[in-house]
């Protein structure tokens, strides 16, 4: 049974949670199946010192929902809740093997974009890129720049001083939070209904197709992802964590991202009480 979650606090009060996890907190809460306990948002984050808004005398399965952690400070974090009688569902191995996209990349084979791999801050020959690719997107390991003026893409026009500045640009944006390497992966155009692409969220928890959700606020008609695809993804070596799935322009669809559960936001719109209801159930066999 796993009846206990693990929020990040306020940065201001350990007492209280983070401000952007509170409708999960209460939604949580609701449901009458969880307790909670949070930790010091900036004792960890900020000083690596693990602080708990309260004891745990006894050993209890738990399940994290907060923020992203490189893989080392994860395990880390770990290890300390384990000292406090916390043990978290999702296993540091886990962990990096869903939260690192090039880990679990080949197991979608035909099913995802195609996608090189480089380490960070190397020199990238981009004629070899056009070569390969009609057009390409950049991310870390984890994330891009999605929302700033970077490039969506990049096409064969781009030069290799256009393209050398603008990864100075990237690296600049990501900062502190730059995961593991650089994926180098096609662009795909994807299906547009009222202005929005046609995107879904899957959580797999203990090996079972917990939630589907519209991750892009698209109208209702548009069509969902096929059963068959998402049953296809529910064992992939964890229990818990997210594919996402979207609609091309000609109709077909592909993995575009996943990740592990614990650090993934629900859907805009998904009924959150719901959600922590499935949660629940998915897990009460697990000791």
């Amino acid at each position: 049974m796993v009846d206990f979650i693990v929020f990040p606090s306020s940065y201001f009060d350990i007492k209280k949670v983070d401000e952007d996890l509170q409708k999960e907190y209460e939604a949580a809460l609701a449901t009458g199946l969880f307790d909670v306990i949070m930790f010091g948002y900036d004792n960890w984050f900020q000083q690596g010192k693990l602080v708990l808004s309260g004891r745990q005398p006894e050993l209890r399965s738990a399940v994290y929902r907060g923020w992203m952690m490189p893989p080392d400070k994860y395990e880390k974090f770990y290890q300390a809740l384990l000292k406090n009688n916390i043990q978290l569902v999702t296993e540091p191995q886990e962990y990096e093997q869903m939260h690192i996209f090039p880990n679990i990349y080949k197991a979608f084979g035909n099913d995802t974009a195609k996608m090189k791999i480089f380490p960070l801050h190397a020199q990238m020959d981009v004629e070899e890129l056009k070569e390969s690719f009609k057009r390409f997107m950049i991310k870390d390991f984890v994330k891009s720049v999605k929302g700033t003026e970077f490039p969506k893409f990049f096409d064969q026009s781009v030069t290799r001083e256009e393209f050398d500045r603008w990864m100075e640009v990237f690296y600049k944006y990501r900062g502190n939070l730059l995961t593991g390497g650089i994926c180098v992966k096609e662009f795909l155009d994807l299906k547009f209904y009222d202005g929005k692409t046609n995107e879904y969220r899957v959580f797999y928890i203990n090996h079972e197709v917990a939630t589907v959700s519209r991750n892009s606020t698209q109208p209702i008609f548009a069509p969902e992802v096929p059963r068959e695809l998402v049953e296809k993804y529910k064992n992939l070596g964890s229990v818990y964590y997210t594919v996402d799935f979207a609609e091309l322009e000609d109709g077909s669809w592909k993995v575009i991202e996943a990740g592990d559960g614990s650090v993934s936001g629900l859907s805009e719109n998904q009924d959150m009480e719901g959600y922590f209801r499935t949660l629940y159930h998915c897990f009460a066999n697990r000791n």
